[in-house]
């Protein structure tokens, strides 16, 4: 760092490696949901879940479209009264793709065994001798012999008074562990992920400006590659508040020293975020819908420890609480010296 009392500006690269759980272990984690066709042939899905800005909207959307045959065009998700939506445990633990997303398929697959039902007694075909996607039914190796899905649900109530409504529900079934080895499947499946933190470090004022992040996130199949691109954008705006502006943790039970608005809590604004570099691998997960792992909290976890490190790599020092305000990296080298 140059001589004691010498200002400097110095650079550092620290880095985080983050493996995340998709829900939770406990043989009581389900999601429920129904899908109810509408009189003009679109559809409903009802859940319990909360639309939080994460894009649940149209992942849900996207996952019912596909197991039914629907166009996406025609899925409408519905959220959160719990007292016309069945069960669900909760929006939290990067678990509702996941687990809503497994529910949606078994209903959409009850949904979508109706509509061949009905679309073989309007085609005059068995069943399984027709085939349905993106929004149309057809007969096998007769393509000019088709109805459209929306068609097929609106008859099937009003021609042929055949409600088409579907049921699906999903439990991570509970896994013990064994007595002799400790091994368990504590979790569905495992997200993994890494980020690489370049910063700089003031030593006259304590100031830490984070250069750029390089993050890698192994995220299942990504059902919305543009909505998991918000995300990790999202998550890495999160982290980096975490590390240097915000306190995350609350001083319970001591009322004192509470931030009450934004001019204490201190977020981080546009001219804070430095480049972010992300790629998304996919690596699809058997349990999950379509392959998906959950990838909500995992995009913010993994950015503190990254910069905490870098800023060890400037410095040489470790910082052990956050946020790294510049007194604490004021403080943190004078000790040092």
């Amino acid at each position: 760092m140059g001589v004691k009392g010498e200002v400097a500006k110095l650079r550092g690269r620290g880095i985080a490696a983050i493996c995340y759980p998709t829900g939770m272990n406990l043989g009581g984690d389900p999601s429920q949901t129904v899908i109810v066709a509408q009189p003009d042939g679109t559809f409903v899905v009802n859940v319990a879940s909360v639309e939080l800005g994460q894009g649940l909207r149209t992942v849900l959307a996207q996952i019912a479209a596909e197991a039914i045959g629907a166009s996406v065009e025609d899925v409408e998700v519905r959220f959160g009264d719990t007292q016309l939506a069945p069960h669900d445990t909760g929006t939290f633990a990067s678990r509702t793709t996941h687990r809503m997303g497994n529910a949606i398929i078994k209903a959409g697959q009850e949904v979508r065994q109706i509509l061949l039902d009905v679309a073989s007694k309007i085609l005059e075909v068995s069943p399984q001798d027709l085939e349905i996607r993106n929004g149309k039914i057809w007969v096998r190796g007769v393509p000019d012999k088709s109805l459209t899905v929306r068609e097929v649900a609106s008859q099937a109530q009003f021609v042929y008074n055949t409600p088409v409504v579907g049921k699906g529900h999903y439990v991570k079934p509970k896994s013990l562990v064994d007595p002799d080895t400790g091994e368990s499947d504590p979790h569905s499946t495992m997200a993994h992920g890494c980020v690489v933190a370049d910063v700089e470090v003031d030593t006259e004022t304590g100031e830490v400006t984070v250069l750029q992040l390089v993050t890698v996130y192994e995220v299942g199949r990504a059902i919305n590659p543009k909505l998991v691109e918000g995300q990790i954008i999202g998550g890495a705006v999160m982290g980096l508040g975490a590390a240097l502006r915000e306190t995350v943790y609350p001083r319970y039970p001591q009322l004192t020293h509470q931030t009450t608005s934004f001019r204490e809590y201190v977020l981080p604004t546009a001219g804070d975020v430095p480049k972010i570099i992300y790629k998304i691998v996919e690596s699809p997960t058997q349990t999950g819908p379509y392959g998906a792992k959950g990838v909500g909290e995992m995009v913010a976890n993994g950015i503190a420890p990254a910069i905490v490190n870098a800023i060890y790599d400037a410095i040489g020092v470790q910082i052990t609480e956050l946020p790294i305000t510049p007194e604490k990296v004021l403080k943190a080298l004078r000790e040092k010296h």
